[in-house]
């Protein structure tokens, strides 16, 4: 099935907006339920992992009717939706209805991203390795410029937040009515028809890959997400203070920003989105490895950088690996199940992690991790070496 090309300036736009808003939400969430809502840290593990279970449901829908229905029509409800949560976040956001919206919030976010990446697809008239970079960095630029705001506004008002973010996605929802026009399209029955027999003919060397790099994203993602949920821990364990935690994601935000320009000007000489993902993985690795030792704030620093350099090269094109994988017929669904892999792999993160640093420590949980990744490496590479030859790419 074919679409006409969206415009990436604007798809790009529209994602910023759309990072931007969320970046007034999920910072503080943890912090709005423990210290004013006063609820339980393992109340707060439920709420979360609730956010990111809809939010995987949410992105699969959004991907699959991506590929069945109308993109700009469905992206309008989502967006819309969003919306609405938000302005009952304004009018009511104490406990436990704060638990309920953020589920929903989930749900409305994992189908906005996936349609955004599926819709990504559709832009044929440029390099996928550029359109995908140029993507991430947009995102990226939103968590920068929200994650540099959301502080100042939650010491004013828990509600400034919530009707910042609302007023931000009226925004989206006008660029996209009035630009992702080119989305607008229903398909035809014979359309359908044509849609199920070449989804069931995948060859077998591409499906291989693609539950190959599923899997892995659901790891890494995994891993990963032990610097969002158990590192702050660890770190004030340390002695270091909370807010030199918090500027690491500063300094991790702002580096994507600056590794995606670099990647995209490097996007002019160089073409091999196996080989960014392969360095990306290595530098998630020495991130961990790093961070096992790490009893100084220089050594938290210079793990997240690398930690910054291996998503920054590796997480965009794990998305244009996939569409090339991936039929025409397919994508939506194909970029949905990339979100879903990620929202499984961070929803079971702190899970995971806080069990092994309970039953061990946190040095160790680290050591695993490398260990991890290391076997995501190398399973990566022999199964990309075993089926390169047999693949067929739809890029």
């Amino acid at each position: 099935m074919t679409t006409q090309s969206i415009k990436l300036r604007w798809l790009a736009t529209g994602a910023l907006i759309s990072d931007l808003g969320m970046s007034f939400i999920w910072p503080l969430t943890s912090v709005y339920l423990h210290n004013q809502l006063h609820i339980s840290l393992t109340t707060i593990g439920i709420v979360l992992l609730l956010n990111s279970l809809t939010g995987i449901i949410g992105s699969y829908a959004g991907g699959v009717l991506y590929d069945r229905g109308n993109p700009y029509k469905l992206l309008l409800g989502g967006i819309t939706g969003s919306l609405l949560v938000l302005i009952a976040l304004t009018f009511s956001h104490g406990w436990p209805l704060f638990g309920f919206w953020l589920a929903l919030l989930g749900f409305c976010s994992g189908w906005n991203v996936a349609l955004t990446n599926a819709s990504a697809t559709s832009i044929r008239d440029m390099n996928s390795n550029r359109v995908f970079n140029l993507l991430y960095l947009f995102q990226n630029l939103g968590i920068v410029l929200g994650t540099a705001l959301v502080g100042y506004l939650y010491d004013i008002s828990i509600t400034l937040l919530f009707v910042t973010a609302a007023v931000l996605f009226v925004g989206y929802l006008i660029v996209v009515a009035l630009t992702y026009r080119p989305l607008n399209r229903t398909p035809q029955p014979h359309e359908h028809a044509q849609h199920d027999k070449h989804s069931t003919h995948l060859p077998a060397a591409n499906r291989i890959i693609l539950l190959t790099l599923f899997a892995s994203l659901v790891i890494v993602w995994l891993m990963y997400q032990q610097w969002a949920s158990n590192v702050s821990v660890y770190m004030t364990d340390l002695g270091l203070p909370l807010i030199k935690y918090s500027f690491l994601w500063t300094l991790n935000a702002s580096g994507i920003v600056v590794i995606q320009i670099v990647l995209n000007f490097l996007q002019r000489f160089t073409n091999n989105p196996r080989n960014q993902v392969l360095f990306g993985l290595v530098m998630l690795a020495l991130s961990f490895l790093v961070l096992a030792g790490a009893k100084h704030y220089v050594s938290f620093v210079v793990a997240m950088m690398l930690l910054t350099l291996g998503e920054a090269t590796a997480f965009p094109m794990i998305s244009v690996m996939v569409n090339q994988l991936s039929p025409f017929s397919v994508k939506g669904r194909s970029q949905g199940l990339v979100n879903a892999s990620a929202s499984a792999g961070r929803a079971l993160g702190p899970l995971v992690g806080g069990a092994v640093i309970e039953a061990t420590s946190y040095p160790f949980l680290f050591k695993i991790a490398v260990g991890v990744y290391l076997l995501v490496i190398v399973l990566v590479v022999v199964t990309l070496g075993l089926y390169r030859h047999q693949v067929k790419t739809y890029d």
